[in-house]
């Protein structure tokens, strides 16, 4: 295990949100590192989760909840949902108290809502972490950054460091902390395996209390992996499934899915819906991906050597991986990743926007060889935007494998993901 912690582009969110509301909620997936990142502001902390003392705070949280939340602030609770009621009791005592930064609640899973439940408006802010970013490894040496990409930098450069045979570890190993901070190759890969076995064998039983069967679990994210970066349907992963498991069923499938989500072992990729110059219609599908890429890699049971050998597995996971960075780099610039796609079959891989409405487009090729066709179609892509609607893009980018960073003459950038950061 590696003690020393490593910055995280949450770091700065966190602060902000601390500075600006009374308690911030702390979303995302176990062992993505968001104890160990509330752990370097809070002043106390509680842990729920402590086997010595559990029964003992969720007896108090029914009877006394304020006694919980006694101590020097930002006083983090982790683990907050196994005493649900202890989101009211923060609400209440925010209200109370008018001041900011008092609280820090961080959980796993999204636990039930009931109806007396105050929505938390106005005292408690939100934030979601991931995994790590390969800026946040410090295996993308940063030399080109979204932030400068929006407003237009047009002098940056970089080199990236990682091989083809380096990215395909880095796909099966994730972006996991504790892996990211393992020297033992087999160690890191062997703790996303561990991750998946307390997903299907704990968690998703857990979350509700309902029963959920673990091969069904296994066999949806082999499915899903399977599909991964692409938008198939429930229909799809149940005609996948259903060969293996007659008693399978729609309801089902979502029903898993939806757990999964509520895990956030899945987190979809939502259409963009910009204003064309045509009529043409925008599908509204999404596309299938999971928190991190290792998930997709361990439910295939594919490692480096079985990724180098399928190009076509290896590049929809690194579409995967360069999407889940995306969405880290947008977060931290207040923005959102999207993707595209129209009825007569035009496609964007990645569209990120922020709130201010500016947008880039990105085309996410892992090899030199399609990067004059991606970045010519990026140029017939903005070609198609009504200008008087939606506003010119701030940057077209092919985001790749390979290793040097530069523009092209045509104004679209080339960047590696081993030189992104945000």
């Amino acid at each position: 295990m590696n003690g020393r912690y490593l910055p995280r582009i949450a770091d700065q969110k966190l602060q902000l949100l601390l500075a600006t509301s009374g308690a911030v909620l702390i979303v995302g997936p176990k062992w993505c590192g968001k104890t160990r990142t509330a752990e370097e502001v809070a002043a106390s902390i509680l842990y729920l989760q402590d086997p010595d003392r559990t029964e003992e705070y969720i007896l108090l949280a029914k009877s006394v909840p304020s006694m919980l939340l006694e101590g020097e602030t930002p006083r983090l609770i982790d683990e907050w949902q196994m005493a649900p009621v202890l989101w009211d009791a923060v609400r209440f005592a925010v209200d109370k108290r008018r001041l900011r930064g008092q609280f820090i609640l961080t959980g796993s899973m999204v636990p039930p809502i009931t109806n007396d439940m105050h929505t938390g408006t106005g005292r408690i802010s939100r934030m979601t972490m991931r995994t790590m970013s390969l800026f946040e490894s410090g295996e993308s040496t940063g030399g080109i950054s979204l932030k400068a990409l929006f407003e237009g930098d047009d002098g940056m450069s970089g080199e990236s460091k990682i091989s083809i045979e380096r990215t395909a570890f880095i796909l099966t190993r994730g972006g996991w902390p504790e892996a990211v901070g393992e020297k033992n190759e087999q160690y890191a890969l062997q703790m996303v395996y561990n991750y998946l076995d307390s997903v299907a064998h704990q968690d998703m039983s857990r979350i509700d209390e309902v029963k959920r069967n673990p091969d069904r679990v296994y066999a949806l994210l082999r499915s899903i992996a399977r599909n991964i970066s692409t938008e198939v349907n429930t229909q799809t992963l149940l005609r996948d499934l259903i060969a293996n498991d007659e008693g399978l069923s729609d309801k089902t499938i979502n029903n898993y899915i939806d757990a999964l989500k509520k895990l956030y072992v899945i987190e979809d990729l939502r259409a963009w819906s910009p204003h064309l110059r045509s009529k043409r219609a925008i599908r509204k599908t999404a596309k299938r991906h999971f928190i991190d890429p290792s998930i997709a890699a361990a439910a295939l049971r594919a490692d480096r050597n079985k990724l180098m050998s399928d190009f076509q597995t290896f590049g929809y996971l690194f579409e995967s991986l360069c999407i889940r960075d995306l969405r880290i780099y947008a977060d931290r610039l207040d923005g959102t990743v999207y993707h595209y796609r129209d009825q007569i079959g035009v496609e964007v891989d990645a569209i990120v926007q922020l709130k201010d409405e500016r947008w880039g487009a990105i085309e996410i090729k892992m090899g030199q060889g399609e990067i004059e066709k991606a970045a010519q179609k990026l140029i017939e892509f903005k070609n198609s935007i009504d200008t008087e609607r939606t506003p010119l893009p701030s940057f077209l980018m092919v985001l790749t494998g390979t290793q040097f960073a530069f523009k092209l003459p045509n104004g679209v950038w080339v960047v590696p993901i081993g030189c992104l950061k945000d």
